[in-house]
C-alpha cells in the first residue's frame, strides 16, 4: 500500500492524445505561459511545473532559466506584451465564436447521425479550448448544457461520451457561471455513474477533470450527488497526478461542508485514512485537509467523532505529527493536524483515551524541542508556521489536561478526569516529557500568549498530580528558579497563573519546596508584588490584550488563491484556551479588580512564616558568603596603591576572585536570586574598569595610568579564568562564568516585543518628511506650538500623516520652514497649501480619516518582496555616499537619468521621488547640525536619536510596562514644538574622549592593545536599562568577557613577555602559546536571539527603525548576545531596506518563497550586464563603475553565450574572485615579496595559495611602482575590489576570496596591534614579539641595575647579538621599502632595536596599507555604507561573504534537495547520488557546486539556503516513452 500513489506514472502515455484526460489549461494560451504541452510531461496541477528541468536551470546557467525568480524584466514584459495581444485577438474573435456556438447547438440538438456529432463535438471543444468568457453567455451555457448532459448518458459511443464530458470541462474552465446550468441539468449524477462504471479509464480521467472543475463552484451540489465516494471509489486505478485531480475535488467539497444536515462524508473518511499511506506528498496534503475539514465540521457531535477515531484517524495523524513522518508536510498542513487532534480531544473520550494510549506526550515533546531551532535563514513564513504550531500543541495540551472539577460549577468529575486518575502512570509520563519542554520554551523568549499557555498547561499538570508524582515531576524541573524568572513579567494574566502554580506547590509540599522559594527569589517576587510601586504596574487598566489565532487551522489552510477575511481578532488571555474559559466569550478581562495583590497577600500570608519579613533572617549562607566577596572587592578598589603595592594587588585580586569562581562551580548550588543580589558583579565590574564603570559618558576621560592598570586587572583576571579546570569541574572557569551569567539574563531580562498586530501591508501617504506613498501604515500627528512659544508660528491645525520611521531630524526639517517667524508672511501660504496636500491624499486614503481600522492604509499594489529593498538605519545616520569621478558619465541611458536625478534633487530635496544618495546628502552637508526644534509629547521631551515610533514606543513603555502594539497607529498624537536653545553643542559631545586617551607614541599604537581597554567602557548598553538594573551589570560582564576571549592571545603573550623581561623566563620558545578560546556560542542569548527573531517577524519590521530601541543598542554594542541567522536578518533590515518613501520599483515581482541569503534583493530592478570572459577585470570595472552606487540586481550574460539569470552571474562573481588572486598585482603580501610563501594551484592559473589569508601589500608612501606595478593601479584595483565585495552582499552573492583574518578586522573598522600580524605572516610576527621581549628585558633590567646589563645574554636574540644578524632599516621582504634614513638607522642593534620593532609594525599594519584600506573602504561604501558590517565577527564576515565551507552531511543533502517527476527520497538512483555525492573530497565538491550552481561555495546556511532549490528530477529518453 506504501507505494500505490506511485502507480502508473506513465499511463497518459497509451492512450491517444484526443482520448487523454486533460485540462483546459494544456489547450488555452490566454490561461497559462505552458499552453500546449502534452500531459506527461507536465502535472495538472501548477505546483509540479516550477522545476520541471531544474538540474539544468541550476548548471552553470547553459540556458536561459525557467524560474520566475530568475527571469529578467525584458523577459517579462516580452511575455506580458504577447499575452496582451493574445488577448486581443481573442476579442476580436468573440463575435464569431459566438455565431460558431449557435451553430453547433443548432446541430447537436436535432437528430443527426454518429459521425457529424463527434465533428461538432470536436469543434465545440475547439472553440472552446481558445474562447474567452466573452464569447459565451448564459443563454448559451444553459443551452449547451442538457445537450452535453445528454451526450454524457449516451451508451453508443465512447468516443461521444469523452468528447461531451471534455466539452463540460473546458465550459466550466472558461464560463464558471456555467456550473450552475450543468447542475440544475444533473451533469455532476451523470459523471458519478460514469466514474462509479468506469468502462473506459480515458473517460473516467476526463469525468474527474470534470467534478474538479463543477465542484469549484457547485460544491454543495456535488456533496448531495454524492461525489466524493465517485471520485474515490477506483482512485487506485488512476496515475498520480489523476489521482491529484480526484483528491481537489474532494478538498473543494470539504471546504464547503454544510453546518447542518446529513453528512454522506463520512463514508469518505476509510478511504481517505488509507490514502494517508501514499507517498505523493501533494497527495497526501489533500487528504489531510479533507480531514481536517471533515472534523472540523463534526466537531459538534462526539458520536461522530468517535466514528472518526474508529477509522484510525488518530493514529495516521499522530504518525505525521512525528518528526520521521513531518518531510511530507508542509508546515500548514502539520499545523492542522494538530488543530485536528484538537477538536477530537475535545469532543471525544475515545479520542482523549487513544492519545494517551499513542503516548502522544513523546510527538508533542519532539515538536516542542524545534521551538528554538527556527533561527535558521529558511524563508520568514516558515519561522511563523513555527510559532502557529506551538499555539496549536499548546491547545491540545491544554485539551488532554482537563480540570472541570476545579471549578465550582462543574463539582463531579469528568470521564476524562477520572480516567487520568485511574491510569496516574499515563499521567507521570505525560508531565515527565512535557513539563521540561514547557519550561525551556517560557526561558527562550516566548511571546506573552504562549507563555500564558504554557503556565496554563503546567499549572493544569500541577493540580492533577498527586503528591508522589510532583516529587518525581519537579525532581529536576528546578520549578523555583522558572517561577522567579516568570515574576519578572507585567501581565495579570501571567501573574495569576504564576502564583497559582507557586500556591499549589506550597499546598503539596510546604516543607520541601519553602527554602527552595527562598533561596530562588520567589518570595521576595511575591512580597516585591505587595509594594504599591509593583501593584501600580498590573493593574487590569493595563492589562493586555493580544492577538491569538482563533480557529488557526482554518485560517492556515484557507485556499491562498481566494481573499478570505483575517480569522485574527484582538481578545482577552482569558479567552486564548476554550477549555480554560467558561463562561460567555464577550472579550472582555474575567480577573477581577486587584487579583493579583490579592492572591500575592493569600500566599505570602498563608505559606511563609512572619519572621520571614525580617530581610537578614531571610538570607541564605551562599548569599551572605557572596556579600562578602563583594564587600572585599569594593575594599580592594578603595586601598590607596603605593610603590610596592601593585603585585599584592593583584594577587589579593587573583585570590578573592578564586573563591568566588570555586563557589560558582562547588557542589553547592547557588541561585540566579544569590548570585545577584549579592553585589559581587557590579563590584567586580568596578573594580576590572578602575571605577570608570557606571560613570556619565562625558566623564569618561581615560589617562594612560587608567588604561595599564586595567590592562594588568585584565591579565591577572584571564589567569584565572583561562586555568585549567579543578578535579569537579570539566570546563575553563570562563565558560562556567559565561553559563551563569547568561541563565542570570535569561531569567532576569525583561525587554519587551512590540508586535504590530496589522495583518496587512497597505500603501499609505505621508505628508510629512517627503510627501510621498509609503508601504506600511502612517501616524497621524497635529504640530502645536509650545504655550510659551513666542518666535515661532503655528502650524496647520490639521493633522498630518508622518511616516512612522522618519527621525525627528527630517521631520524637523520640514516643520521648520513653516513655523519660522523670520518669514511670517509666507507662514500662513505654507499652511494653506500644506493643508490642501495632505487633505488630497487623505481623501483617497481612508485611513488618515480614522473611519476604517485605525493604522490600515489603503490597499497597494507592490508585492511584499519589493518592500524589502534598501533602508538607512535611522538610528545611526551615515555618512554622505555621492558616485566616485569614475563614475559621473556612466554612458549609458539609465546612469544618465539617475544621475540627472541626483542634480535635481539636490536643487530641490523636497521633489518627490527623492533619490537616496540625495537625501544622505541633504540630511548630512548642513554646516549647522544644532537642533533647531525640541518636539515634546505630553510634556516629555523626545530623543532626537530615535524614529517617531521609537521615540512615542519609548514613551509609552516609560509610562507603562505592557505596551499594545495595534493601538500605537489607531491614537491621534499631539506634538508640540519650541525653538531649541542652549543646547547647539549636544550632539557634537561623546566618544571623542575616549579616541583622545589612546597612547600616541609609535611603539604604543601598535604593540600594545590599549585600545581594547580605552573603548570598553565609554559604551551605552541600552537607554532602557537603569544603571542600577542587574541586567546593565550582566550584560557589562558578558561584553567585558568576551573581549577578553577575543584577546585572549594577545593577553597571554603580554603575561610571557612581562615574565621574560623580569627573568621568570628564559627561553624565547616558551612564546608559542596555544590557547584555546571559548567557543562564540557561549555568548549568545537564545532568548534574546528569539526576541528579536519574533521583533523581526512582525509585520511592520521593514526597517530598523520600526524595532523598539533595545534591539538597535543591544546589536550595535553586544551583537555577540545574538545568532549569525539574526544578525544576518537585522543587517539586511538596516543596509538594504528601501530608503524611506522610495517607492519599491514595480517592474519586478519574485513569485514563491525567497531564502534570507536573497531577501536584500528581492524587490530590486534586474539588469542585465554583458561580460566578455577573456576580460573579466574590466567587465567587472565597467560593471561596478556604472551599477555600483545603484539599487539593481545584477544578472550577467557572457558574450557570444546564451544564458543569463543566477548561474551565470555566481561564475562571473567566482571568476572576479580568482582574477583578484592572480600573481602580478601587487595587492597581497604573497606576490611580490623577497621571501614569498605563496605557489599556485597550478603553472597555468597563476593564483596565490595564501594558508593564512590575503593581507594587503606594504607600499611606502614613497614608492610610485615596484616590479613594473604601479601603485595607482593597485589602488584601483583595492576600489574596484570594495565595489565587488559590498555588491556581492547586496545581490546576496558569493565570492571565493580567502581573506586573513586581520584583513576582515580592518574592514569592520578595528585597529591592528603588533599581535596581530602572527595571523597573517607567522614568521614575521613571532620574531616581531621576540624582539619586543628582548626591549623589555633591556629595559627593566636598566632600571634595575642601572644603563649596564649584568649580563651579554639578555641582549641576545638566540644566543646571537643584536648587530651580528645584519638587519638593515628596510622592511623585511621588501628591500626597496626603506623604513628610516640616516646615520643612527643604518643598521638594527641593541639601541634602536624597540624604534625599529615599531617602525616595521608600522609598515605592516597602518601606514604601508592604509591607503590600499581605504581604497577599498572608498568603493565599498559607494555600495552601502561599511559601518553596518561592524555587528559581525571576522568568522562570521568570512561566511557571510565566502558561504559555507563543510555543510555536507547525508542527512542535510536528504532534506535540502528537491525530488521530483518520478523521483523520491527512497529512489535507488537518488540514494546511490547521494552517497557518492557524500564521498566527494574537497576539490571534487568545490567542482560539483561550481557545475550546478555556478559557485564553488555553497550559501550562508548551506543546502537549505540554495534558493531555487537543489532538484533531482526522472527525465524519461523519448525512445523509452516509445517502447
Amino acid at each position: 500500500m506504501e507505494s500505490r500513489g506511485q502507480k502508473r506514472s506513465e499511463i497518459d502515455d497509451e492512450f491517444p492524445a484526443d482520448k487523454r484526460a486533460c485540462s483546459s489549461l494544456e489547450f488555452r494560451p490566454s490561461t497559462s505561459s505552458s499552453s500546449q504541452t502534452p500531459l506527461n510531461s507536465v502535472s495538472s496541477t501548477p505546483e509540479n511545473n516550477d522545476h520541471a528541468d531544474h538540474m539544468d536551470t541550476e548548471s552553470e546557467g547553459g540556458e536561459p532559466e525557467k524560474d520566475s525568480a530568475y527571469d529578467s524584466c525584458d523577459e517579462e514584459e516580452e511575455e506580458d506584451h504577447r499575452h496582451g495581444e493574445l488577448r486581443d485577438i481573442q476579442r476580436q474573435r468573440a463575435p464569431g465564436d459566438h455565431g460558431k456556438f449557435q451553430t453547433i447547438i443548432s446541430s447537436l440538438s436535432e437528430e443527426v447521425d454518429l459521425s457529424q456529432q463527434l465533428v461538432m463535438l470536436t469543434e465545440l471543444c475547439e472553440v472552446l479550448s481558445f474562447c474567452t468568457e466573452d464569447s459565451l453567455s448564459g443563454s448559451t451555457s444553459n443551452s449547451l448544457s442538457p445537450i452535453l448532459v445528454k451526450l454524457a448518458r449516451d451508451e453508443t459511443s465512447a468516443d461521444i461520451i469523452l468528447l461531451a464530458i471534455r466539452a463540460m470541462t473546458y465550459l466550466c474552465d472558461v464560463y464558471p457561471k456555467s456550473s450552475a446550468y450543468l447542475v440544475r441539468h444533473d451533469a455532476v449524477s451523470a459523471l458519478c455513474q460514469r466514474l462509479l462504471a468506469i468502462e473506459y479509464l480515458d473517460v473516467a480521467e476526463q469525468c474527474l477533470q470534470a467534478l474538479e472543475k463543477l465542484s469549484r463552484e457547485q460544491p454543495l451540489a456535488c456533496l448531495q450527488a454524492g461525489a466524493i465516494m465517485a471520485v474515490l471509489n477506483y482512485i487506485d486505478f488512476f496515475s498520480t497526478s489523476i489521482q491529484r485531480v480526484a483528491l481537489s475535488t474532494v478538498v473543494n467539497i470539504c471546504k464547503k461542508l454544510p453546518s447542518e444536515g446529513p453528512s454522506p462524508f463520512m463514508d469518505a473518511v476509510p478511504t481517505l485514512c488509507n490514502l494517508l499511506q501514499y507517498e505523493d506528498p501533494q497527495l497526501v496534503e489533500n487528504v489531510a485537509i479533507c480531514l481536517i475539514r471533515i472534523t472540523e465540521r463534526v466537531s459538534h457531535s462526539s458520536e461522530m467523532l468517535d466514528e472518526l477515531c474508529k477509522h484510525g484517524v488518530i493514529r495516521q495523524a499522530t504518525h505525521f505529527l512525528s518528526l520521521n513522518g513531518r518531510t511530507t508536510l508542509s508546515q500548514p498542513i502539520h499545523n492542522g493536524l494538530i488543530g485536528l487532534l484538537v477538536k477530537l480531544s475535545s469532543g471525544s473520550v475515545v479520542a482523549f483515551r487513544t492519545l494517551y494510549e499513542l503516548n502522544i506526550s513523546s510527538i508533542l515533546k519532539d515538536l516542542l524541542s524545534t521551538y528554538d531551532l527556527s533561527h535558521g535563514m529558511s524563508s520568514s513564513h516558515v519561522v511563523d508556521g513555527h510559532c502557529f504550531q506551538v499555539y496549536e500543541v499548546l491547545k491540545l495540551l491544554n485539551e488532554l489536561l482537563p480540570t472541570s472539577a476545579r471549578n465550582q460549577d462543574a463539582p463531579q468529575l469528568s470521564e476524562k478526569e477520572s480516567y487520568l486518575i485511574n491510569q496516574p502512570e499515563l499521567l507521570q509520563k505525560f508531565g515527565m516529557d512535557i513539563l521540561p519542554l514547557l519550561i525551556q520554551v517560557v526561558n527562550s523568549g516566548a511571546n506573552l500568549y504562549i507563555c500564558y499557555g504554557c503556565l496554563s498547561v503546567i499549572n493544569k499538570l500541577i493540580y492533577l498530580s498527586t503528591s508522589d508524582m510532583l516529587v518525581e515531576l519537579l525532581k529536576n524541573a528546578n520549578i523555583s528558579s522558572f517561577l522567579a524568572g516568570v515574576f519578572t513579567r507585567k501581565d495579570p494574566h501571567v501573574l495569576i497563573s504564576t502564583l497559582q502554580i507557586a500556591e499549589l506547590i506550597l499546598q503539596k509540599f510546604s516543607d520541601n519546596f519553602l527554602d527552595s522559594f527562598i533561596k530562588e527569589g520567589v518570595f521576595f517576587a511575591i512580597d516585591a508584588l505587595l509594594s504599591p510601586e509593583k501593584c501600580s504596574l498590573v493593574t487590569l487598566n493595563k492589562c493586555s490584550k493580544l492577538v491569538f489565532p482563533v480557529s488557526s487551522e482554518t485560517r492556515l489552510l484557507s485556499d491562498f488563491s481566494q481573499k478570505s477575511a483575517s480569522k485574527e481578532v484582538l481578545r482577552c488571555l482569558c479567552y486564548a484556551f476554550p477549555s480554560s474559559s467558561p463562561g460567555s466569550d464577550n472579550g472582555s478581562c474575567m480577573l477581577e479588580k486587584d487579583s493579583v495583590y490579592s492572591l500575592a497577600k493569600h500566599v505570602r500570608y498563608k505559606y511563609f512564616a512572619p519572621e520571614l519579613c525580617d530581610p537578614e533572617k531571610s538570607l541564605t549562607d551562599v548569599l551572605l558568603k557572596l556579600r562578602t566577596f563583594s564587600a572585599s572587592l569594593s575594599d580592594l578598589m578603595n586601598m590607596t596603591l603605593d610603590a610596592c603595592a601593585p603585585d599584592q594587588h593583584e594577587e589579593s585580586f587573583y585570590g578573592i576572585m578564586n573563591q568566588v569562581m570555586e563557589k560558582l562551580s562547588g557542589t553547592e548550588p547557588i541561585s540566579t536570586f544569590e548570585f545577584v543580589e549579592s553585589g559581587i558583579l557590579k563590584s567586580l565590574m568596578t573594580y576590572l574598569s578602575n571605577d570608570r564603570y557606571l560613570r556619565q559618558k562625558d566623564e569618561l576621560v581615560a589617562t594612560k595610568g587608567d588604561i595599564y592598570a586595567v590592562e594588568k586587572r585584565f591579565e591577572v583576571f584571564a589567569r584565572l579564568l583561562f586555568s585549567s579546570p579543578d578535579l569537579f569541574s570539566r570546563d575553563l572557569p570562563i565558560i562556567t562564568l559565561i553559563r551563569r551569567l547568561q541563565s542570570s539574563l535569561s531569567t532576569l531580562e525583561n525587554f519587551p516585543v512590540i508586535l504590530s498586530h496589522i495583518p496587512k501591508q497597505r500603501n499609505s501617504y505621508a505628508t510629512v518628511p517627503y510627501e510621498r506613498h509609503t508601504a506600511y501604515p502612517c501616524m497621524r500627528v497635529r504640530f502645536v506650538r509650545d504655550k510659551e512659544e513666542t518666535s515661532l508660528g503655528d502650524c496647520c491645525g490639521d493633522a498630518f500623516t508622518v511616516d512612522p520611521y522618519s527621525s525627528l531630524d527630517a521631520i524637523e526639517g520640514y516643520l521648520w520652514p513653516k513655523v519660522n517667524a523670520k518669514g511670517t508672511g509666507h507662514i500662513k501660504f505654507a499652511t494653506g497649501v500644506e493643508c490642501q496636500s495632505e487633505c488630497a491624499p487623505s481623501s483617497a486614503s481612508s485611513s488618515q480619516g480614522g473611519s476604517q481600522n485605525a493604522g490600515e492604509p489603503e490597499s497597494m499594489s507592490t508585492d511584499l518582496p519589493e518592500l524589502k529593498a534598501d533602508e538607512i538605519n535611522l538610528t545611526q545616520p551615515e555618512p554622505e555616499r555621492e558616485p566616485s569621478n569614475e563614475q559621473a558619465n556612466p554612458g549609458t541611458s539609465l546612469d544618465e537619468t539617475y544621475a540627472d536625478t541626483v542634480e535635481k534633487d539636490i536643487e530641490a530635496h523636497s521633489e518627490e521621488d527623492t533619490d537616496m544618495e540625495e537625501q544622505y546628502h541633504s540630511s548630512c552637508s548642513n554646516d549647522d547640525t544644532s537642533p533647531k526644534l525640541f518636539f515634546y509629547l505630553e510634556g516629555k521631551q523626545l530623543e532626537r536619536s530615535l524614529t517617531l515610533y521609537q521615540a512615542i514606543l519609548q514613551q509609552q513603555m516609560k509610562e507603562q510596562e505592557i505596551v499594545i502594539g495595534s493601538k500605537l497607529w489607531s491614537k491621534m498624537y499631539t506634538l508640540t514644538y519650541r525653538k531649541a536653545v542652549g543646547q547647539e553643542s549636544a550632539h557634537k559631545e561623546g566618544g571623542d574622549p575616549a579616541e583622545s586617551s589612546a597612547v600616541s607614541d609609535k611603539a604604543g599604537v601598535y604593540a600594545l592593545y590599549a585600545s581594547l581597554f580605552s573603548s570598553m567602557f565609554p559604551c551605552e548598553l541600552s537607554s532602557d536599562l537603569e544603571k542600577s538594573n542587574p541586567i546593565y551589570d550582566i550584560v557589562y560582564l558578558l561584553k567585558s568577557l568576551e573581549s577578553m576571549n577575543k584577546f585572549i592571545f594577545y593577553l597571554m603573550s603580554r603575561q610571557r613577555i612581562c615574565a621574560f623581561a623580569e627573568g621568570r623566563i628564559n627561553d624565547l620558545d616558551a612564546f608559542q602559546i596555544a590557547v584555546t578560546q571559548v567557543p562564540q556560542n557561549e555568548f549568545l542569548s537564545s532568548k534574546l536571539t528569539e526576541k528579536l527573531e519574533q521583533q523581526m517577524r512582525d509585520g511592520l519590521a521593514v526597517s530598523v527603525g520600526g524595532m523598539p530601541l533595545w534591539c538597535n543598542q543591544l546589536m550595535a554594542s553586544c551583537p555577540f548576545l545574538f545568532s549569525f541567522e539574526v544578525k544576518c536578518k537585522y543587517f539586511r533590515l538596516a543596509a538594504f531596506v528601501p530608503l524611506l518613501g522610495q517607492s519599491p520599483s514595480p517592474s519586478h515581482s519574485d513569485s514563491g518563497m525567497t531564502s534570507d541569503r536573497r531577501q536584500s534583493s528581492g524587490g530590486l530592478p534586474r539588469q542585465k550586464f554583458l561580460v566578455f570572459r577573456n576580460r573579466i577585470l574590466d567587465s567587472a570595472a565597467q560593471m561596478m563603475d556604472l551599477h555600483a552606487y545603484q539599487k539593481v540586481l545584477l544578472e550577467v550574460e557572457y558574450d557570444e553565450e546564451v544564458g543569463t539569470g543566477l548561474g551565470p552571474t555566481l561564475e562571473f562573481y567566482t571568476l572576479v574572485s580568482h582574477e583578484f588572486q592572480k600573481s602580478g598585482l601587487g595587492m597581497w603580501r604573497e606576490d611580490g615579496g623577497f621571501f614569498t610563501t605563496g605557489i599556485s594551484h597550478a603553472e597555468d592559473t597563476g593564483i596565490l595559495i595564501c594558508p593564512c589569508g590575503l593581507f594587503p601589500r606594504p607600499w611606502s608612501s614613497t614608492m610610485d611602482a615596484s616590479d613594473g606595478t604601479q601603485f595607482s593601479d593597485v589602488i584601483k584595483k583595492f576600489t574596484l575590489l570594495g565595489k565587488i565585495v559590498g555588491k556581492a552582499l547586496q545581490d546576496g552573492r558569493v565570492l571565493d576570496l580567502h581573506f586573513s583574518k586581520a584583513f576582515y578586522k580592518l574592514i569592520l573598522g578595528q585597529d591592528l596591534g603588533l599581535y596581530d600580524i602572527q595571523s597573517f605572516d607567522p614568521v614575521l610576527g613571532r620574531t616581531l614579539l621576540e624582539f619586543k621581549a628582548l626591549v623589555e628585558r633591556k629595559r627593566f633590567l636598566e632600571s634595575v641595575h642601572g644603563e649596564n646589563p649584568t649580563s651579554e645574554f639578555d641582549s641576545c636574540f638566540r644566543k646571537t647579538r643584536i648587530e651580528d644578524l645584519c638587519l638593515d632599516f628596510t622592511l623585511p621582504g621588501y628591500p626597496d621599502f626603506v623604513l628610516a634614513s640616516g646615520f643612527d638607522h643604518k643598521m638594527v642593534n641593541s639601541t634602536n632595536l624597540e624604534e625599529y620593532v615599531s617602525l616595521v609594525a608600522d609598515a605592516t599594519i597602518n601606514s604601508g596599507i592604509s591607503r590600499q584600506v581605504e581604497a577599498f573602504k572608498s568603493g565599498f561604501n559607494q555600495v552601502f555604507p561599511i559601518e553596518h558590517l561592524q555587528i559581525f565577527t571576522e568568522e562570521e564576515l568570512e561566511r557571510l561573504l565566502c558561504g559555507e565551507h563543510d555543510s555536507w552531511a547525508f542527512y542535510e543533502l536528504l532534506d535540502h534537495i528537491k525530488f521530483d517527476h518520478g523521483y523520491t527520497a527512497s529512489s535507488p538512483p537518488i540514494v546511490n547520488l547521494l552517497e557518492i555525492i557524500h564521498e566527494l573530497d574537497q576539490e571534487h565538491r568545490r567542482a560539483f557546486l561550481q557545475f550546478v550552481t555556478g559557485a564553488p561555495r555553497l550559501p550562508p546556511g548551506g543546502f537549505a539556503s540554495l534558493n531555487p532549490k537543489l532538484t533531482i528530477v526522472r527525465k524519461v529518453n523519448t525512445s523509452e516513452q516509445l517502447c
